[in-house]
């Protein structure tokens, strides 16, 4: 299979996987409300987060450089996909922006509000959290919001 073709594929699979997102937290709001609907997404998506997680927990507590050298060679298509930038790296921190999201963009491809987009970036960031913790670290973010460029800054501290 030519290269173009698997590269296409591949994100045609996150564009399918963000819809499939936009799809399940649409129905479960109209049935459940958005809280309850948000609260069962966010829950889901961290447990799968905790899966992945497990590739990296030999970093853990503290091999922030180790980690950032993982996490970079498991970003699909050599980073194109997320196109990972890594901010700082130190000893007390890994901040990585990431300056694409490929389920962002299927959203606003699809006509979902700006509004649903960063409720569903908030959802789908979970998994972050479930991967960086997962693995044993601390981990905040900043998800997209209307008016920022690239997707969200990612804060992974040592856990000591």
């Amino acid at each position: 299979m030519p290269e173009h073709q698997l590269k296409d594929e591949l994100y045609g699979m996150f564009r399918t996987q963000g819809l499939l997102y936009w799809h399940f937290f649409d129905s479960l709001r109209k049935g459940l409300g958005e809280e309850r609907a948000t609260a069962i997404m966010q829950d889901a998506i961290y447990q799968f987060g905790l899966r992945i997680g497990k590739r990296f927990a030999r970093y853990a507590p503290d091999d922030l450089a180790g980690l950032r050298d993982a996490f970079l060679r498991f970003v699909p298509d050599g980073g194109a996909s997320y196109q990972p930038e890594v901010l700082r790296c130190d000893a007390d921190a890994l901040d990585i922006k990431i300056g694409r999201c490929l389920l962002k963009d299927a959203w606003h491809a699809a006509g979902v509000s700006d509004a649903d987009v960063m409720k569903l970036c908030r959802i789908a960031g979970r998994q972050d959290n479930g991967t960086f913790e997962g693995a044993g670290f601390l981990f905040s973010s900043d998800t997209w919001r209307p008016g920022r460029t690239g997707c969200c800054l990612m804060r992974i501290r040592p856990k000591k």
